[in-house]
């Protein structure tokens, strides 16, 4: 089994020049071999000279939400001008980490924008397929969209935790109870669909 492997940050001293000779990654000063990337740890032995030290970074790198990208996301909080939403995937890539967004209640349909109530088109923990309209700004980082009929609620909880299938374009029946939700409902397109 390999070693667990060593981060390691920008300046932090690695080893004497004496143990090991700088490789990439690295600088040397005043005898000693320090990290200039933030990254992992690695060493290479070379036949019989020593060993090259090198701080590489992870090859993967973090992909962005960009304007009119579609995303899947899941719906934090809502109130009534907003949803608040953590962003899971752009297209069908996972994200490492999950960006926020918010979707305005002006933002949920295209048409009879005065008559739209937020709490009627998504519910915390809703799985939602959105557009990206803007990057926003510091507080409510990414600006979503819900306007389109491809885009909406493709997954939702009733109270009695079953997955709710949609009946109409807004709203969703629980299979158990037959109680109707009222969701913005996206009418997903095969491409959407995994099998």
């Amino acid at each position: 089994m390999a070693p667990p492997a060593r981060y390691c940050v920008p300046g932090e001293r690695l080893c004497s020049t004496e143990e090991a000779t700088a490789g990439s990654g690295t600088y040397t000063r005043h005898g000693f071999i320090f990290s200039s990337l933030a990254g992992c740890l690695e060493r290479k032995n070379e036949d019989n000279e020593l060993p090259v030290v090198s701080v590489v970074r992870d090859s993967e790198s973090q992909l962005l939400p960009n304007v009119g990208a579609v995303v899947t996301c899941k719906v934090c909080s809502i109130n009534s001008r907003f949803a608040k939403v953590h962003i899971l995937y752009v297209g069908s890539t996972p994200l490492k980490s999950t960006f926020r967004g918010t979707i305005r209640k002006e933002d949920i349909r295209a048409t009879e924008k005065d008559k739209v109530e937020v709490y009627k088109s998504f519910r915390p923990s809703d799985i939602v397929l959105a557009k990206v309209i803007s990057l926003g700004d510091a507080q409510s980082n990414y600006l979503l969209s819900t306007a389109e009929n491809e885009l909406g609620v493709v997954v939702a909880r009733s109270e009695a935790g079953v997955q709710m299938v949609p009946i109409s374009w807004c709203e969703m029946q629980c299979p158990r109870t037959h109680t109707k939700e009222f969701r913005k409902v996206a009418r997903v397109q095969p491409q959407f669909l995994q099998t």
